[in-house]
């Protein structure tokens, strides 16, 4: 019983939906997908995983019981912002990273922009009637929201999460991450072109099929 309550196992309970495969597990917790095979494998001879043409937890008990420690843990030890990319999938509900972070992701990390580890927004999207729940989930891990970036001396840590309520939340997925699309993230970078002219020329340098060449050089405030 005790030896599957680790790292890797309770990250795994808790990032798989039913019909998941072990590659998209992974991907979603940006772990390798050696290591899940070997930890869905001693999950599925403890009883807590089933493999059936894809994955799902036998007992949701279990799952919540991993959430719940893991919020506890956070009491202690404050997520990194790695880890505050990672929790949203443990949520089982829609979202999509978005403005800056919609840039980060398209760009495989490839741009980075007007955040450090001092001072550390994620954004993402999440459909309008869940925002409720939103905010009390990031609250079980101490971690802040707004709907707007809110300056650094107002909250307690370096890091928040700017939630933007959508009516649908239209997702892709990049290396497990869901994110807005290509043309919107594009739209968004020619938006603020001074800030994001070169994420702009990478985009184009990693894609052969959006168009990224700038109509107008507006630059508005980053959110």
């Amino acid at each position: 019983m005790f030896e599957q309550c680790g790292k890797a196992e309770l990250k795994t309970l808790l990032a798989i939906k039913p019909g998941d495969s072990i590659s998209g597990v992974a991907r979603k917790i940006d772990e390798n997908r050696e290591t899940i095979r070997r930890t869905v494998n001693r999950l599925e001879d403890a009883g807590y995983v089933r493999y059936d043409g894809g994955l799902s937890v036998v007992d949701d008990a279990v799952r919540e019981a991993a959430l719940a420690f893991l919020a506890a843990a956070a009491s202690v030890s404050s997520p990194t912002i790695s880890e505050a990319y990672v929790l949203p999938q443990f949520a089982d509900m829609e979202f999509a990273y978005t403005a800056i972070d919609a840039v980060y992701v398209w760009t495989r990390g490839g741009y980075q922009v007007a955040r450090d580890e001092t001072d550390y927004p994620l954004f993402i999207a999440i459909r309008e009637t869940d925002l409720a729940d939103w905010e009390c989930f990031f609250e079980r891990f101490e971690i802040p929201t707004a709907q707007q970036r809110q300056p650094v001396g107002e909250i307690p840590g370096p890091l928040q999460v700017v939630l933007e309520p959508r009516a649908r939340v239209d997702a892709e997925a990049v290396d497990g991450r869901p994110v807005i699309s290509q043309s919107e993230t594009v739209a968004f970078a020619r938006e603020h072109y001074a800030t994001f002219e070169s994420a702009l020329n990478i985009l184009d340098r990693m894609y052969d099929d959006i168009e990224t060449e700038a109509d107008s050089h507006t630059t508005p405030a980053l959110p």
